[in-house]
């Protein structure tokens, strides 16, 4: 044991702010041991069909309540807050903060990434590409991305083109723009008392106004947006001291480590080897392959992003990565709006009541589907109904339509990057359904290994936030081993299934006309 610290030894903690939920994490410093933990609900609030928002201040304040409470569970224990010697940051990604740099107050509530409402601004966007082309992907050279509702600069464009008071804070220079690491760092850090504006790499490949190749914020991509510069965060490394924690009961640990969620939840995964892939499972699903020091262009609709940077000195490493909208919200959708299911957690009996006989296909395209399609007319449909059709099959389609997403997504990184991948590793709160992560295996035709530690999110911002204030960065941990799922089903089931699906999606094409 080192010397001074208490009987854990050197902690590490992570805040963890998701959609749905905050956590703080206390872990042994560089180990997936975790010391204490407290997790609260955040709410969401939908203004309008297709809009979704959340309240800055009850972020802000879910996440402090949430170290409070996982500080006091560590002095239960026995350990000592003085033992946390650093700090990490994780984040629902592309959601989009603006606030007033003096006074903290923020300028309108959060627009969350799954928020629709620009879609309008993407219409307007789409016109000002040169030569009436209307491609978008027009930019992706510069930035990865695609032109989508989905990223951070269309949700700014929208609040500066809408919304009174951001564009009179924009044009006075009294207006900060963040996403949620910003927001979090910044008021950690001091708020309108000198708090550290910064974001990560990670992070800031998701706005669109970050420059792929160079990782600073880009003029042309300003530019275009109609940003004004003042407004965005000074660009950081993952790994590194952002700032000091200003007050409370973690007054004076260093802020040292910050990831987008799904670029935490690859660290968290090991998968620090180019080649190696993983998908997370939450509300929606995201799958990430990490590509090195290459930046893939993808020509079949999967984004080019920063996957981590562990300090300034150290170049960045890339993935590609394709996100599906819909996967645990299916369940959400099945439960609150059909009442088909009592909760998630039954999803999976109910399945497994299913008869063959009414193979149903389910494509949950509810507000349009993401990779490898973008396309924002796609909505719900459920094919294949017959008078054998009963609510256990409906649910089991739903469940399928995660993994057949999936795979959507594997085969367009396989056909990118020409190397086939081997395994898949998984996270995320779907993983604790078995018969999900065998229809997984059973429909990409690879094994899947489920982590035998559930919080990779948190992991792997604990990780760069210790890498960040010691200087062995990168040096692998002993992770406890999971569950291997391996394939049961044959090539031609697979291929016959995964040909319904296709059909299925043609289906649901094409349905929301402007």
């Amino acid at each position: 044991m080192s010397f001074g610290f208490g009987k854990f030894g050197p902690l590490v903690g992570a805040i963890d702010e998701g959609t749905s939920s905050a956590r703080f994490i206390i872990f042994k410093a560089n180990s997936c041991e975790v010391v204490a933990s407290y997790q609260k609900e955040l709410e969401q609030y939908f203004p309008q069909e297709g809009w979704v928002e959340q309240d800055p201040n009850a972020i802000l304040e879910v996440v402090t309540i949430c170290i409070t409470k996982a500080v006091e569970q560590l002095i239960s224990l026995g350990g000592k807050p003085q033992d946390i010697i650093a700090v990490g940051v994780t984040n629902q990604r592309e959601t989009t903060i603006v606030w007033d740099k003096y006074t903290g107050r923020p300028l309108h509530n959060a627009i969350v990434w799954l928020d629709m409402r620009t879609s309008s601004t993407i219409e307007k966007l789409l016109d000002t590409v040169p030569n009436k082309t209307r491609n978008k992907n027009y930019l992706k050279p510069l930035c990865g991305l695609p032109l989508s509702p989905y990223f951070s600069a269309v949700k700014l464009r929208w609040l500066s083109d809408n919304v009174d008071v951001v564009k009179q804070a924009m044009k006075k220079g009294t207006c900060y723009f963040g996403t949620v690491d910003s927001w979090i760092i910044w008021n950690l850090t001091g708020g309108p008392n000198g708090g550290k504006h910064v974001t990560d790499v990670s992070n800031a490949s998701r706005t669109m106004l970050m420059n792929i190749e160079n990782l600073k914020w880009d003029p042309l991509l300003i530019k275009f947006f109609e940003v004004t510069k003042s407004v965005l965060p000074e660009i950081k490394s993952s790994s590194e001291i952002y700032g000091r924690v200003a007050d409370g009961p973690l007054k004076g640990v260093p802020i040292s480590g910050c990831l987008g969620d799904q670029q935490a939840a690859l660290v968290g995964q090991m998968c620090l080897q180019k080649g190696q892939a993983k998908a997370t499972y939450g509300t929606g699903c995201f799958v990430l392959y990490n590509t090195g020091d290459i930046r893939v262009n993808s020509s079949r609709g999967l984004l080019t992003t920063v996957a981590y940077q562990l300090g300034s000195y150290n170049p960045p490493c890339y993935a590609l990565e394709g996100s599906v909208a819909v996967a645990g919200a299916a369940l959400g959708w099945l439960k609150d709006n059909i009442g088909m299911i009592e909760n998630a957690k039954k999803s999976q009996e109910i399945a497994e009541k299913a008869t063959d006989n009414g193979s149903v296909v389910f494509v949950p395209a509810f507000s349009g589907l993401y990779a490898p399609y973008w396309r924002q007319d796609a909505r719900g449909v459920i094919c294949g109904i017959t008078e054998d059709t009963n609510s256990n099959h409906i649910v089991k389609a739903s469940l399928e339509a995660v993994c057949f997403q999936v795979r959507d997504i594997l085969d367009a990184m396989n056909e990118d990057c020409g190397i086939p991948l081997q395994l898949l590793k998984v996270d995320g709160g779907m993983t604790s359904n078995d018969l999900v992560m065998q229809m997984q295996a059973d429909l990409i035709g690879i094994n899947v290994i489920k982590a035998g530690f559930t919080e990779s999110t948190a992991l792997g911002a604990a990780l760069v936030a210790f890498w960040g204030v010691e200087n062995n960065k990168a040096a692998t941990i002993a992770m406890t081993s999971g569950v291997t799922y391996v394939p049961q089903i044959s090539e031609d089931e697979r291929d016959m299934r995964y040909k319904q699906w296709k059909m299925a999606v043609e289906r649901s094409l094409g349905w929301e006309q402007n």
